[in-house]
Parts: C-alpha cells; sequence; structure tokens
C-alpha cells in the first residue's frame, strides 16, 4: 500500500497533479491525503476600523479551507470510481512546508505530489515559489512535481540527470526503479559535458553502479557534449527522445542550474511539459568514507 500526500491550493495545477496521482497509480492500493493550508493575513488598521477581528478572519480561512477540500474530494469521487483507493483531507492553520514535514513522519508518506504552479504563479517561471520552497525543504521523501500543461499520461521514458561524480544508495533510487516499473518505461543515464571528454575511472564506477541497480529496468546511458549552449543541448535531447520526465537527488538541484546557466525555476523549453521528480538524499558518513576510499584507489 501506498500512502500519498496531495498538497492542493485548488488551483488547476493542483488539479492536474492530483489527476496525475490518482490515475498513475490507479492499480494500487494507496491512501490520497489531500492538504489545504491556510495563514490568514495579520490584521491590518482597515480590519481593526471595520471591526473585523483576527479571531473572525481564521474563521473565514479555515471555512473556506474545509469546504475547498471537501468539492475537491467530490469531484475526485466523481471523476474517478476505484475501489483500491481512499482519501483523508486535511485542512491547516499552518505553514504549508511545515505541515508537509508533519504529515509525513506522522502517516508514512511514500510520496508528496504537487502542482509547479499555484493559482498566482506568472506563466513566465516553470516553478511557483510554494513548489519551489517544497522541492527545496523536504528532502525524507521523493517529491513529484507536475507541470501546468502535463497531459494525463503515464511517463514512457524518464531521464536520470547526473554527472557521476557521487555515489548513490540503493534507498535513494528505489523511487525511480519503482516508477520504471509501475508504469513500464525506459530510463536514461544522462551526463551533459561542457568538452568532449572521456569518463575518469571514478565516473565509470558511478556509472556501473548505476547500472547494477537499475539492471531489472530497462534503461540506456547517454553522454551528451555540450552544443551552443547545455541548455539547448539538453532541450534538443528531450525533443529528440520524448522524454516524459525529469529525476535527480535532490542536493543536485545546483547542478541543474550550473548546466542552464540561470536559477532553474525560470521558464525553459525542456521545463514546459516536463514531470520533475526529486529523491531523497540518503548519504551518510558511512557513504561518505566509502566515496574517499574509491576516490583513492581509482586515482
Amino acid at each position: 500500500m501506498k500512502n500519498i500526500l496531495l498538497p492542493t491550493d485548488f488551483s488547476k495545477n493542483a488539479w492536474a497533479a492530483a489527476q496525475f496521482a490518482i490515475e498513475s497509480y490507479k492499480n494500487e492500493t494507496c491512501v490520497f491525503y489531500l492538504l489545504n493550508t491556510y495563514t490568514p493575513t495579520i490584521t491590518n488598521g482597515r480590519f481593526i476600523t471595520s471591526g473585523i477581528k483576527q479571531g473572525q478572519l481564521e474563521d473565514a480561512a479555515q471555512k473556506n479551507s474545509k469546504i475547498g477540500l471537501q468539492k475537491m474530494l467530490q469531484r475526485i469521487r466523481k471523476t474517478f470510481n476505484n475501489e483500491n483507493h481512499s482519501f483523508r483531507t486535511v485542512s491547516s492553520f499552518s505553514l504549508l512546508v511545515d505541515e508537509i514535514q508533519e504529515i509525513i513522519e506522522k502517516n508514512q508518506i511514500d510520496l508528496v505530489v504537487i502542482g509547479s504552479q499555484g493559482e498566482s504563479s506568472s506563466e513566465e517561471v516553470f516553478m511557483g515559489s510554494n513548489a519551489l520552497r517544497i522541492l527545496k525543504t523536504i528532502k525524507k521523501r521523493p517529491v513529484l512535481s507536475v507541470p501546468k500543461h502535463y497531459l494525463l499520461a503515464s511517463p514512457k521514458r524518464i531521464v536520470f540527470m547526473t554527472d557521476f561524480n557521487r555515489l548513490y544508495s540503493s534507498l535513494e533510487l528505489f523511487p525511480i526503479i519503482d516508477m520504471a516499473r509501475t508504469f513500464n518505461t525506459s530510463v536514461y543515464i544522462v551526463y551533459v559535458q561542457n568538452k568532449i571528454l572521456p569518463l575518469s575511472e571514478f565516473q565509470k564506477y558511478i556509472l556501473e553502479m548505476l547500472r547494477s541497480y537499475l539492471k531489472d529496468v530497462d534503461h540506456s546511458v547517454h553522454v551528451l557534449s555540450k552544443m551552443v549552449s547545455t541548455t539547448s543541448t539538453f532541450d534538443n535531447f528531450i525533443k529528440k527522445t520524448d522524454i516524459d520526465m525529469m529525476v535527480m537527488v535532490s542536493n543536485q538541484l545546483g547542478y541543474l542550474e550550473r548546466m542552464t546557466g540561470s536559477p532553474w525555476n525560470k521558464k525553459t523549453s525542456f521545463h514546459a511539459n516536463v514531470l520533475l521528480l526529486l529523491l531523497p538524499e540518503f548519504i551518510n558518513e558511512t557513504t561518505t568514507k566509502t566515496l574517499q576510499v574509491v576516490e583513492t584507489q581509482l586515482l
């Protein structure tokens, strides 16, 4: 059984993300947690003058949150009729990220699925502020971001982005293996080089480690050399292979920014209609020591 968390602000993108998660796991027993948080604006002088108190604002926000969740639940039940799925609603006066972390711990959440843009997000950015905050803060569970215009279909081709410069644990890669099996999809291991160079001995070691972990799913390796820019190189690869999802470990967001040469939440063509899955990092002290030993042996 899977426990899946669906944070929502009742926007179209949040609904699209919920639809994707529910449809994707239609053949599995799942408990979906629908979460909406609210933090009313602090009362200012205008509200005090008009007789509106902070407590009234909180009551109104709570009411709107609970009504919104019930409407969403009714819409889900009307759209989907799946005995494998059950739903629970959570309305909380809290900061979104704080509540997500609490629910993850309390309910043993397996996956967090979010819309990449909220109600107020601009079309000029790939990632809204709430989604960006979640992706940068939630480190203990995989987080899947569904773009605003993503078509409701299971991904068939997944890109795992890496520079082959860090060890990976089986726990880190389990979500991508699980998704590859669930969706019967292919995994493309992709590394974009700044210039044509053979892989170092250490990079070859990491490559073989990845191939070993992915031995039971269809996968291939692609080392790309930068053309005009890294972004255009990767964009060209995305278009040629019709990639549906990008995957990386959460601490590698900086690698994506270095690769594109700009803040990664800014809108670029290869982001627009591609799912993004961030995997939790499980590198501990023992793994770090192993990395140091391996590097020393291969130098």
